[in-house]
C-alpha cells in the first residue's frame, strides 16, 4: 500500500492541489489559475482569497487517487519562511489543510509559498546542501541562500528587487502593449518574431540589491515611441536575463555554491533561459522540472512527504 502526502498552495494567481508518494513520486498535480479582469494588473487580497475557496472544493472533487492512503497534509502559510510574512490567500489553503488533517486525524506541516518553490529545484537534483536559489515570479524576485537540511530547508534572502519584481514588470509592459493578465506567455510568444531594440539600460546590483521601476518607464517610452510589441517583449527578456545573471554572479561572488537554480514563473521564459544557459555552464546552474517552475502544490506535498518518512 502506497504511503501518500497532500500539498496545498493557495498563491496569488494559482490554486493547487498535490499529491506525492512515499518515493516523491507525483500522483495527482491540480491547478487552477484565477481570474482577472480584462485590463487589470493584478488582482485584490480578498478577491483571490474568494477565488481559492471557490476552486479548492473543486479540485479536490477531481481527485482520482485513494485518499484514505493519505499520512500527512502539508500547506503553505505565508510568502517566505521569515518572521512577519503574511498574505490572506495563504489562509485559504491552510483552512482547508487544517480540516483535512482534524478529519484524517494526520499531522498538518506548515511552510512557505518559497520553501515550495525551493523543493521542486531540489526534485530535480541530487541531495544538495548549499544551493543560490533565484526566485522570479509575478510577485517576487529573490536571490536565496539554500541549504537542505535534516529538518527541512533553510533560507536566507540574500538579494532581491526593491519596488517590483521581474514578474510584475514584464506583466504591466504587457497590459499597456493590450494583452491579457498574466502576460508572460504570449509576450514569449511574440518575443520570437522580434528584434533587439538598442537601448541605454544600466543597472547595479549594489549590495544585492535593485529597483526595476526605471526600466519599466523605459520600456512605456518605447510603447509610446511605436515600437513594435514583438520588438519590445524580445528586448524585455533580454534585459530580464541580464538582470538576473547580475544577481547570480553577486551571489557567486559572496559564497560557494554547489549549483545554482531558478524558480519561479518567468523563469520558464525561454528566452530567459537560453540567455542564461549561455553564461552559465548547465553543470551548475538548473532549473525545476518542467512544469514544476510556476506556482504549484507539488514542492509542498513532497517537502511533507520527505519529513514524514524520515520520522518513519
Amino acid at each position: 500500500m502506497s504511503r501518500l502526502y497532500l500539498g496545498i498552495d493557495t498563491s496569488n494567481y494559482t490554486t493547487s492541489i498535490s499529491i506525492v508518494d512515499q518515493n516523491g513520486n507525483i500522483i495527482e498535480d491540480l491547478r487552477r489559475l484565477l481570474k482577472v479582469k480584462e485590463g487589470e494588473r493584478g488582482l485584490r487580497q480578498q478577491e483571490a482569497l474568494f477565488q481559492h475557496l471557490k476552486n479548492l472544493p473543486e479540485l479536490f472533487e477531481e481527485l482520482k487517487c485513494d485518499t484514505n492512503d493519505i499520512r500527512a497534509v502539508g500547506v503553505s502559510t505565508r510568502p517566505r519562511p521569515e518572521e512577519g510574512s503574511y498574505m490572506p490567500v495563504f489562509m485559504a489553503g491552510e483552512g482547508f489543510g487544517r480540516a483535512i488533517a482534524r478529519m484524517l486525524q494526520i499531522p498538518i506541516l506548515r511552510f512557505s509559498h518559497q520553501e515550495g518553490h525551493g523543493a521542486c529545484a531540489l526534485m530535480g537534483n541530487d541531495r544538495l546542501e548549499k544551493a543560490l536559489l533565484l526566485h522570479v515570479s509575478g510577485g517576487t524576485t529573490e536571490l536565496v541562500e539554500l541549504i537542505d537540511g535534516a529538518h527541512g530547508l533553510e533560507t536566507t534572502i540574500i538579494g532581491g528587487t526593491l519596488d517590483i519584481s521581474l514578474g510584475q514588470l514584464i506583466d504591466r509592459i504587457g497590459v499597456r502593449l493590450g494583452l491579457g493578465f498574466p502576460c508572460g506567455k504570449e509576450m514569449d510568444s511574440l518575443s520570437k518574431e522580434g528584434k533587439p531594440i538598442k537601448l541605454d539600460i544600466k543597472f547595479d546590483t549594489k549590495d544585492g540589491w535593485l529597483n526595476l521601476s526605471g526600466l519599466e518607464n523605459k520600456f512605456i517610452n518605447e510603447i509610446e515611441k511605436g515600437s513594435r510589441p514583438e520588438d519590445i517583449c524580445l528586448t524585455l527578456f533580454l534585459t530580464a536575463a541580464k538582470v538576473c545573471e547580475a544577481f547570480l554572479n553577486y551571489g557567486l561572488s559572496n559564497g560557494v555554491f554547489e549549483k545554482a537554480i531558478l524558480v519561479g514563473g518567468v523563469a520558464e521564459n525561454s528566452v530567459i533561459r537560453a540567455s542564461l544557459k549561455d553564461k552559465f555552464s548547465t553543470e551548475f546552474l538548473s532549473f525545476a522540472m518542467p512544469g514544476l517552475s510556476t506556482d504549484n502544490a507539488v514542492g509542498i506535498a513532497w517537502l511533507t512527504g520527505r519529513l514524514q518518512e524520515g520520522k518513519e
